[in-house]
């Protein structure tokens, strides 16, 4: 299961989570946060992109391996999030 994305092959069969996030801006530092609470603080943070996270680290390992997709827009993210989600329903 390849899917074929704006950074390029990601194999889907090796991801271990796949996650949606926000990235927001709080107090000057940049992080990732649920898109669940980035919503219910919209009012204090600043949203500066959505991201589309493949995870591939196993459980044991410390280093992460993984691959973000960024986005300008939710639905943007969310037209990505359809497509992977295609090939877990074939």
């Amino acid at each position: 299961m390849i899917y074929n994305s704006t950074i390029g092959d990601i194999d889907l069969s090796k991801v271990v989570r796949l996650y949606p996030a926000a990235v927001v801006e709080v107090d000057g530092d940049v992080v990732q946060m649920s898109l669940e609470w980035a919503d219910m603080n919209a009012q204090r943070v600043m949203i500066t992109a959505f991201v589309l996270v493949f995870d591939f680290t196993q459980p044991s390992e410390k280093v992460r391996d993984k691959k973000e997709i960024y986005f300008k827009t939710k639905d943007e993210l969310f037209k990505a999030m359809q497509e992977v989600a295609q090939f877990f329903q074939n």
